[in-house]
């Protein structure tokens, strides 16, 4: 089977060698388009996969259209809105993620960009310290988790609200639960982004939760900016001066922050929570191995898509 590792952004070369290992001993051959420019040499690259790697990569129909041969599709990451996953259903494609394998590269950037903007992004003036703050994580999956552990080496505080995770499994990893997003919210200092983004939460993060949060409220997204209604967090900033907002996703409004909350931003140039030479190892060869499982057992455990 041929296995095509697709990526605008390649992989780091030690994790393309360990692509390259996992594939070639489950006895398939791989190929590598790596910077493409235009969807149109992604198309040519596809036509004779069966299978196929990609990071953030748009797999649209026309990707799948241009795939006759292709079996699987899996997106090396958590998130995998880059995928169309009716396209791939209705083609009789498997769609998966590799859910875990960045989840401490996003958690430490987290972190990063906290104790940077606690301490005044080091501008050599007093700043404030993350021990004995109140962390909300805004949902409990792997990246959560990993917001958790480093919390308590900070000496934080943390809660966390998410009704798809039961209260005890929350509680024995030493994170108080609670039951809704308004006791999250109003709750919490620093509340953690690790939604992803679908039809119930594009635009959910607005006025309404933020308005609640207490004095010097601290904002971070590590998950997709269409979580966040920008013109609302746009607003309570306007009548908060204490707000603050961190975040890998620049926002489309990043013009507005610039003029008007100064020193109370942090965009990252680009989305770069799974970019560490170790996120990249584990996504990637996580990847190869689940498509190499995929061919020689037909397991599907990470599968997105519903069946045809």
């Amino acid at each position: 089977m041929k296995i095509l590792v697709a990526t605008d952004k390649p992989f780091a070369p030690v994790a393309v060698t360990m692509i390259r290992e996992v594939v070639e001993k489950g006895g398939h051959t791989l190929a590598l388009l790596e910077k493409y420019k235009t969807p149109q040499e992604l198309h040519a690259a596809v036509a004779d996969a069966d299978a196929m790697i990609v990071r953030s990569d748009i797999i649209d129909a026309a990707v799948i259209a241009a795939a006759p041969k292709l079996k699987i599709v899996v997106r090396a990451g958590a998130g995998y809105d880059n995928l169309d996953l009716n396209a791939c259903t209705a083609a009789n494609v498997v769609a998966m993620n590799t859910p875990g394998q960045n989840s401490n590269a996003v958690a430490e950037l987290a972190f990063g960009m906290m104790v940077y903007s606690a301490r005044g992004g080091f501008d050599g003036k007093s700043g404030s310290e993350l021990m004995g703050k109140t962390l909300g994580l805004h949902a409990f999956g792997a990246v959560g988790r990993c917001m958790a552990r480093i919390a308590s080496g900070f000496g934080m505080n943390v809660c966390a609200f998410d009704p798809f995770v039961d209260a005890k499994v929350i509680a024995e990893a030493g994170v108080t639960p609670v039951a809704t997003l308004e006791e999250l919210y109003s709750g919490c200092q620093y509340v953690s982004l690790h939604i992803p983004a679908n039809e119930k939460t594009k635009g959910s993060i607005g006025e309404r939760l933020l308005s609640l949060m207490p004095q010097g409220a601290v904002l971070v997204n590590t998950a997709r900016k269409e979580v966040i209604n920008e013109a609302e967090l746009a607003a309570v900033m306007e009548k908060r001066s204490d707000m603050k907002y961190l975040s890998d996703v620049t926002p489309d409004n990043a013009e507005l922050f610039a003029q008007k909350f100064a020193g109370r931003y942090f965009f990252t140039p680009k989305k770069m929570g799974a970019q560490t030479e170790e996120a990249n190892i584990n996504a990637g060869a996580a990847a190869a191995r689940q498509i190499v499982s995929f061919f020689a057992t037909g397991n599907e455990t990470f599968r997105v898509n519903k069946p045809k």
